[in-house]
């Protein structure tokens, strides 16, 4: 059976390219391979090399496949390393050992960076390594007969497979189902995730150093384990020995776990990325003045009097007014400082940059969102970063396109978001922990992920939205490490509908059992409100002032409303985030307790999350209004 899409020994010429090395020695053309599509190398792997084996088969099925499909001797290649390349003719194949029995070519072709690789040299170094070279590092030469094909084939995929997807742990991990599930699959689409630009580099960065890290102390971790086996005694420097081969043991399982989380794509936005926003504020201009910032593609002498008639006259501002001039929204953001103010007019802008927000200023787009419309061109990770203590944006709508990172991330500071709509790409908005939004009136759909994540530590409040035709609706982040704050979130009136996935899911881990019978008398007392009304809850002792000024408001329209199906999708997820809530305050309180405190501050022990959930309605989500991801 032929193991492969590519190439046939019963077919004449040869189904693929080739490359001319690079360099001064003029070597031969080589195969072009590393060029396959996911699916190319995906069939490859699952159906001919793979299958269902364990990790601790894998050398063995990749020997059977190669016996197929590799042709023993009479084909040439380049051998490269990081030091040199040679060119080399394969005479026989180790097919178990995974390398190839090769002699020097002749005439001699070698292209080294050390002048020293002579010959001789070079026929030393085959001695030493009893002219075995592994099959991952030698690049077969073209040949257009197509006798070749599958070798070519089949050394790319050895080579891809031990460089881009093998890692030197796998055959400790557990063998309960197939390698192929467990580790190719996600591995090998991360890898062209990568290649496609649907990573954000931080995070593909973040994945990288992992990977080091990992690599690193799986090393050291060897090194220990293998300084245990050989010692007979029972010293106490070998006691010492297991302690450090322990720490090192869970700190490799601590870094395996973050690379798997980055590996699944429903996972790495959800956990994994959590990006430093190093944005610098401008402050107050050094004259003291505040600027108003107008923005229009043509100013047109009928739009000119309309903005002084409502946004420019002075006796409606108070003062005197500075105004300045721009085409484009993008500049007009970078020449604000604190204070200032952008007006920008009806159009439709195309952008190709990132609106980094630093200072507090304020954004109002003049007339209805959908008349003023900016649009995000090109591969960039962001779109609008805000890091200043008090933005406000208002009437735009902002659209995004080919975009790797959500639609705007709040990383500090409060922004406000009021009469917008937000068309996006990757996920939608993003509050940082220790960042606040407060979003009204507002309309946001499109989000291959979440439309709204809720990261441990924010501040989020959601009054009078659409959110739909996302992945998930809103995404509320694990907040149960002992590192993290619990949020502040409310959600008032808002309309969570045709979203693939939940209406609000949230993420946390499987709980241990002896945290699991959480309080309920204490979760109750977190959410007396969504039982009662607003006035009943005042009467039991519930702290209103908490609640901001407009939500307050908002709460006393529902002050008849009766339970509902809406309503018990409200109960629901405020029920269940207090819950996680007070299995957090437990497994804080187990902490203290293992360190000998057995009393601690009732302010510092009463973490519970304040959440207001009311009025909302969940309509045609595909998993309901709410769902637990347990990982």
């Amino acid at each position: 059976d032929s193991c492969s899409d590519y190439g046939s020994r019963d077919k004449q010429g040869t189904a693929l390219g080739r490359t001319v090395p690079d360099g001064n020695v003029l070597f031969p053309d080589i195969f072009h391979t590393d060029h396959l599509l996911f699916y190319e190398r995906f069939k490859a792997y699952q159906d001919y090399i793979l299958a269902d084996c364990k990790a601790s088969e894998v050398k063995e099925f990749t020997a059977e496949y190669l016996e197929k499909v590799l042709e023993p001797s009479g084909w040439q290649a380049v051998w490269r390393t990081n030091v040199f390349e040679v060119l080399v003719e394969v005479v026989d194949v180790e097919y178990s050992a995974l390398k190839a029995v090769v002699q020097l070519s002749e005439p001699f072709l070698c292209e080294s960076r050390v002048s020293t690789f002579t010959l001789e040299c070079m026929k030393e170094l085959l001695e030493l390594k009893e002219r075995q070279i592994p099959l991952q590092e030698l690049w077969v030469v073209y040949d257009e007969s197509g006798e070749f094909d599958q070798t070519a084939l089949a050394v790319e995929h050895v080579r891809f497979f031990y460089q881009c997807i093998w890692r030197t742990w796998d055959e400790e991990e557990e063998d309960d189902f197939d390698y192929f599930v467990r580790c190719v699959e996600p591995r090998l689409r991360l890898h062209y995730d990568i290649l496609e630009h649907r990573v954000p580099s931080g995070l593909v960065a973040d994945y990288q150093n992992y990977l080091s890290q990992c690599e690193e102390v799986y090393r050291k971790f060897l090194n220990v384990r293998n300084n245990i086996s050989s010692s007979d005694s029972d010293s106490e420097v070998e006691n010492v020995s297991m302690v450090e081969g322990l720490k090192l043991y869970e700190k490799i399982e601590h870094l395996k776990q973050k690379l798997k989380l980055i590996e699944n794509p429903l996972l790495r936005y959800v956990f994994c990325y959590q990006k430093y926003s190093g944005l610098q504020a401008k402050g107050p201009r050094p004259t003291g003045t505040k600027i108003t910032h107008v923005v229009s593609s043509t100013m047109m002498a009928s739009l000119l009097q309309s903005l002084i008639r409502d946004k420019l006259c002075p006796e409606s501002c108070g003062e005197e007014l500075e105004i300045q001039f721009h085409n484009d929204p993008l500049a007009a953001v970078n020449a604000c400082y604190e204070g200032d103010t952008v007006i920008i007019c009806p159009g439709h802008y195309v952008v190709d940059g990132v609106f980094c927000i630093a200072d507090s200023v304020e954004l109002e787009g003049y007339g209805l969102p959908d008349d003023i419309v900016i649009e995000k061109r090109g591969k960039g990770d962001n779109f609008v970063d805000c890091t200043g203590a008090n933005i406000r944006i208002s009437s735009l709508k902002l659209v995004q396109h080919d975009a790797v990172e959500g639609i705007l991330n709040v990383h500090h500071g409060k922004t406000t978001l009021e009469n917008c709509v937000l068309q996006c790409e990757t996920t939608g908005i993003t509050i940082r922990t220790s960042a606040e939004l407060l979003m009204k009136n507002s309309d946001l759909y499109g989000a291959k992920g979440a439309g709204v994540e809720i990261y441990p530590g924010s501040t989020c409040t959601l009054l009078d939205n659409g959110i739909h035709h996302c992945k998930e609706g809103i995404l509320i982040k694990n907040f149960l490490d002992e590192h993290y704050d619990i949020p502040k979130i409310t959600m008032v009136n808002n309309m969570i509908h045709n979203n693939e996935g939940y209406g609000v899911v949230l993420v946390r881990p499987t709980m241990p059992s002896d945290v699991k019978d959480a309080s309920a008398e204490r979760t109750k007392g977190i959410f007396l409100f969504l039982k009662e009304t607003p006035k009943t809850s005042k009467s039991k002792g519930f702290r209103q002032e908490q609640l901001p000024e407009c939500v307050t408001d908002e709460l006393e329209l529902y002050e008849q409303a009766e339970i509902s199906e809406q309503t018990e999708g409200n109960y629901e997820i405020a029920n269940e985030l207090g819950a996680t809530s007070a299995k957090k305050s437990q497994m804080h309180k187990k902490r203290l307790s293992e360190l000998g405190i057995t009393e601690a501050d009732d302010n510092l022990m009463s973490q519970e999350m304040f959440v207001s959930i009311v009025g909302n309605q969940f309509k045609w989500n595909g998993k309901g209004s709410f769902g637990t991801f347990l990982f």
